[in-house]
């Protein structure tokens, strides 16, 4: 089983992932808006919708705002969700399968989902949406262990070897935290497919958790979803009590960047 293989695994449980996935600092909204101006007149694409952690504030510009998604029960949850916006729509499918007007779309953006679709079908796809000047905004958040418990973290590593690598048949891997070269590297990908004036940012922030919250929210994670359910519960056991016994939380460190480019 490869990352490629675990798109469906969300669904499963996309009541738990609107409640417990993180949404996108303000800050990266302002870049967006700043780089492609949206009013109620903008045509918007969001692809790969999940539980909306990353709708509301571009809705709230007035827009009228189609997102695409995958999974059945997210998109009931935003069509609920979002019932008051008149503007706004969700077709249910793969982005890489789903008709939708070429040269239509002032912004196209994707919120930690774009990873999913193939890169050599997704960038020409979301090039030929959108109209001449407008906007692909690319965005993602990549949490990294509390810095400020090394001694949990080196116990979680352990934990992840007896358990989620051995699962897997892998090498155990130590974590690392998301870089500017990355986010770089990423950015760049748009001008092998004729965007241009491409742009990136990273923002960061913290969040903290009870252990029975971190559990919870590691059961929202694809891979983790995919496990036998008893190596998973021996696993996130292990997982809890480390917790615990350092002082029943755990901070996570988030980096979120953003890839801003453009459609000549």
């Amino acid at each position: 089983m490869t990352p490629s293989d675990l798109g469906w695994t969300f669904d499963t449980v996309a009541s738990t992932y609107e409640k417990l996935r993180p949404s996108y600092v303000r800050e990266l909204y302002q870049a967006i808006f700043d780089y492609i101006p949206i009013t109620m007149s903008s045509k918007v694409l969001e692809i790969g919708i999940g539980g909306g952690q990353a709708t509301l504030p571009v809705l709230q510009t007035g827009c009228t705002l189609t997102a695409v998604e995958y999974g059945i029960h997210f998109s009931e949850l935003c069509r609920e969700k979002f019932r008051d916006y008149p503007g706004f729509s969700v077709v249910t499918g793969k982005f890489e399968d789903v008709a939708l007007e070429k040269e239509a779309y002032n912004l196209c953006y994707s919120a930690s989902a774009f990873h999913w679709v193939p890169e050599e079908i997704g960038y020409p796809k979301v090039f030929s949406l959108l109209k001449s000047g407008g906007a692909f905004a690319r965005f993602a958040n990549h949490p990294y262990r509390d810095k400020g418990k090394p001694a949990l973290s080196e116990e979680m590593d352990q934990i992840y070897a007896a358990y989620y690598y051995k699962f897997y048949n892998r090498e155990p891997m130590t974590p690392s935290e998301y870089s500017e070269e990355q986010a770089r590297n990423r950015a760049l990908t748009a001008a092998k497919y004729g965007f241009t004036n491409i742009q990136y940012a990273l923002f960061q922030r913290t969040r903290t958790f009870s252990a029975k919250e971190y559990i919870a929210l590691l059961g929202t994670y694809s891979d983790h979803i995919a496990m036998e359910d008893g190596i998973r519960t021996k696993f996130y056991t292990a997982i809890e009590d480390a917790i615990n016994r350092h002082g029943g939380t755990i901070t996570i460190y988030d980096t979120l960047d953003l890839q801003l480019a453009r459609k000549p």
